[in-house]
């Protein structure tokens, strides 16, 4: 569960500490207060991008941290292994959102990606509010939300990958097909594309040495030049500066008997004339070798033209042109063998039909098996959230061909009156029984057993009276045996809280401030008293209050 909150700097929250217990908490306050913002922190913790405008005015970087307790719950624990982090029995997630737009990510201390974040935190919190309501209204997500019902995940996913595998291979028999209708002016297009660049016989790097060779070819008389003139000058002409060198050489090695102090210089001086009479050899050598040779650099510049019409023509490379020549032969194949390639597509695409229509039919019978539960279970649970005589079902629609999620679409259907014609769940239904159904929705699912932390943001909208009663009951019957935090407007609910906060909003040397409280057994039936009084606090509504707090089940609108 989620033992401890900690907010700093985070829209109009400046500091904020807080330590939720195990069950049934409640945070109530005045419109505006910032009871949202705090879901919007939670949020953060499980792997929600970031946003610059989260970080309080005034302020660098906004921090957030929670603390869970995840003893008992060993997917965490496997989760920390696989992305290579510290497991522990308690789980330190910590989110730091800076003024620039970046963010980090930590757990337990150690930084992480998002995605290293929503890895551990998957299936940890799960949070309910309006976005549930959206998607009640849209029908598309009905057959999705009835899929999660009935656990078949691996179902869909089995279906998906055979569906996918039938339009690839479909696709791949219609561009054959295509194909073969222009058939002979393709094969003819192929053949002179796969003669002509086979017949070039290029190779991979053969344009950058071709270049190297015509610069040397365009310069060759002036290199030649160069390097006859380096070996006159060098060694051959008379005073050259091999010949000064070996005559300062002969002077110094004379005069080492006088001072031998003379010694590393002569050394140096023989040293450099033999060196220098190696490179005019080098250049001497080089110049006999360097010829200008016209017909080679007409061959040169005829193989780059060439290469350079290859790249306008088929790619920029010639890596890449012999890659479409490889394309090019495996097509022109293909074509040439067209009835061998059909006939094996068409193999294929049979037996793909075949396999998607055995998955598609178990999913589709497994949906139905759960159609019928799902009907039953949703009855009695709407009928214990003050809907006793709604009738609750989902349509499964066949399709004419199968789609992307299965042969059949489902919408649900709602009717609360007896006699009247279910009708879309969609068209039909209020905001208060759309808040009860995705209740209902939640505590009917066998999967949402899991969830250690269920987090419901004002789910109670549109719904009063009894039914708000009956909601409240529902809600604390939920958070048995895990926690549960929701934010309500409704006394009849916050009257079920195990926990009870004060989310208030203040103002203090010119800005907003929110903070959060536990209130203690009086303050919660003054709290209590502003929702059900508003403004004007009297005794009378003192005394309902008080009441609600003790016997939750058995109260109403005063």
């Amino acid at each position: 569960m989620l033992n401890d909150l900690r907010i700093r700097n985070f829209a109009i929250i400046e500091e904020l500490d807080v330590a939720f217990e195990s069950g049934f908490n409640v945070l109530t306050g005045e419109t505006g207060a910032g009871k949202s913002i705090i879901i919007d922190a939670v949020n953060l913790l499980l792997g929600e991008r970031a946003r610059t405008d989260q970080v309080r005015t005034g302020c660098e970087e906004a921090v957030v941290e929670g603390l869970f307790d995840v003893v008992a719950l060993p997917w965490v624990q496997q989760a920390l292994e696989q992305e290579s982090l510290p497991a522990a029995e308690e789980l330190l997630l910590r989110r730091v959102v800076l003024r620039s737009g970046k963010s980090r990510a930590y757990v337990n201390g150690t930084l992480v990606t998002l995605g290293q974040l929503q890895a551990v935190t998957r299936g940890l919190v799960q949070i309910f509010g309006q976005h549930e309501h959206q998607q009640l209204q849209r029908s598309e997500g009905h057959l999705q939300m009835l899929d999660h019902f009935a656990g078949l995940k691996e179902q869909v996913d089995d279906y998906a990958a055979a569906f996918d595998e039938v339009s690839g291979l479909a696709q791949q028999l219609a561009r054959l097909e295509s194909a073969e209708r222009d058939r002979a002016q393709r094969l003819d297009l192929l053949r002179f594309q796969c003669q002509e660049i086979s017949a070039a016989q290029l190779r991979p790097d053969e344009d950058e040495e071709l270049e190297k060779e015509r610069r040397l070819l365009q310069n060759a008389e002036r290199l030649a030049r160069c390097a006859a003139a380096g070996f006159e000058d060098l060694y051959e002409r008379e005073g050259s500066v091999a010949e000064v060198l070996g005559r300062l050489g002969g002077e110094l090695e004379s005069l080492m008997a006088v001072d031998e102090e003379l010694t590393a210089q002569a050394e140096a001086v023989r040293s450099a004339q033999y060196a220098l009479e190696e490179v005019a050899r080098e250049l001497q050598a080089y110049a006999g070798n360097m010829a200008f040779d016209p017909l080679r650099q007409e061959e040169v510049e005829k193989r780059l033209n060439l290469i350079a019409e290859f790249k306008r023509k088929y790619a920029s490379t010639i890596p890449e042109i012999l890659e479409f020549l490889h394309a090019a032969e495996q097509e022109l194949e293909q074509l040439e063998d067209v009835e061998g390639s059909r006939h094996e597509l068409e193999q294929r695409l049979t037996s793909a039909r075949q396999n998607l229509n055995e998955v598609g039919g178990r999913l589709s019978e497994a949906r139905r098996d759960a159609a019928g539960k799902m009907r039953l279970l949703m009855t009695d649970e709407l009928a214990s959230l003050a809907m006793h005589k709604a009738h609750f079902e989902i349509r499964l629609q066949p399709l004419s061909s199968p789609s992307a999620t299965g042969f059949e679409e489902g919408e649900f259907y709602l009717s609360t009156n007896p006699g009247e014609e279910p009708r879309p769940l969609a068209r039909i239904a209020s905001g208060g029984e759309l808040s009860r159904i995705m209740l209902a929705l939640k505590n009917a699912t066998p999967s949402a057993g899991d969830v250690p932390v269920l987090i419901f943001d004002e789910v109670d909208a549109g719904i009063g009276g009894g039914a708000a009663s009956a909601v409240g009951g529902k809600l604390k019957s939920v958070a048995e045996g895990r926690q549960s935090l929701c934010i309500t407007h409704l006394p009849q609910v916050a009257a079920f809280a195990d926990w009870h906060f004060h989310v208030a909003k203040q103002e203090r040397e010119g800005r907003t401030l929110t903070t959060l409280a536990r209130l203690d057994q009086e303050q919660r039936v003054r709290e209590m008293a502003r929702m059900l009084g508003g403004a004007q606090i009297t005794e009378k509504t003192l005394e309902h209050a008080r009441e609600m707090v003790l016997r939750p089940e058995m109260t109403c609108q005063p």
